[in-house]
This record gives structure tokens, C-alpha cells and sequence, in this order.
């Protein structure tokens, strides 16, 4: 058995050293907001925060999230309330929408660690999070808008 917090929740799950989180999360715990993209760790679109940082759960061994806390999509709120997920909403971000739980994982991850990011802040943090649709200048947009809401406090 393996131990860790999920989203404020403390789980255990009967699973290999080695299976990856992503499927741990998704299969498992029926946490299903966590995408499969690549499979390499080189999407973004399995993003989930491991004790406040990004990661790709995609390619990490449950094993390395023991005792660790664990965030995904579903954690930052079921009613869309978060300042990222409001100006996502806002900017019209998603088409496809398959990326986007981990564009949004990885701007809120960017936004706690910077909370006025610049533009080069944005597309060297960002870097690593592929959008097919090409959404790119509405994902900036809306992280500069939610820098503002957080920094107001809202």
C-alpha cells in the first residue's frame, strides 16, 4: 500500500512500485481530470502539483509521491472558482480542451511561485505544456489576468 494526500484527502492504493501516478490517479482514484498525452513527460497535459511543484505524472512511480501531496484539477475546486480557471473562462482559452488541465496545473504552479510573472516568465515556465490548437496567446492573456485577480486577493 502506498500513502499519499490527494487533494487535501489522505488515500492509500493498492498498486506497483512503479505504475505511474497518472494511472494511479486516473484508473484508481478515478481522478480523471489528469490527461494521457505522450506518455514521455514531454505534453504537459498529465500535470499535476507533487507537494506544491509541477510534475508530470505521466512517467513518476506512484512510489515517489509516498507521504507527498498531491494536487490535480480536481483539487483547485469543482465550481471553476480558482482565479486561473476564471480567466481561462474569461480569455476563451480552451478549443479541444484536452491540454488544458495541465495548462492550467502548470499556470497556477507558475502564479504561486511568481506572482507577477513577465512575459518571458510565462513562456519559459510554460515551455513545457504543447497546445495542438495553438491557444498560446490566450493562455498568456489569462494568466496575466489571474496574476491580477490573485494579487488583489480574490
Amino acid at each position: 500500500m502506498i500513502q499519499f494526500n490527494l487533494n487535501g484527502k489522505d488515500v492509500s492504493v493498492d498498486a506497483e512500485a512503479d505504475m505511474p501516478l497518472l494511472w494511479v490517479l486516473r484508473d484508481l482514484l478515478d481522478m480523471t481530470g489528469t490527461k494521457y498525452g505522450c506518455g514521455m513527460a514531454l505534453c504537459g497535459a498529465c500535470t499535476v502539483h507533487v507537494d506544491g511543484q509541477a510534475q508530470r505524472s505521466c512517467t513518476m512511480p506512484v512510489s515517489q509521491v509516498a507521504k507527498k501531496q498531491v494536487k490535480t484539477i480536481e483539487g483547485l475546486g469543482v465550481d471553476a472558482s480558482h482565479p486561473v480557471q476564471q480567466a481561462w473562462a474569461q480569455h476563451d482559452v480552451p478549443q479541444c480542451g484536452y491540454c488544458q488541465a495541465g495548462q492550467i496545473m502548470s499556470a497556477v504552479a507558475l502564479l504561486e511561485k511568481n506572482p507577477k510573472p513577465t512575459d518571458s516568465d510565462i513562456d519559459e515556465f510554460m515551455q513545457g505544456n504543447i497546445c495542438r490548437c495553438g491557444t498560446y496567446p490566450r493562455i498568456k492573456a489569462a494568466i496575466k489576468t489571474a496574476a491580477g485577480k490573485m494579487g488583489e486577493g480574490s
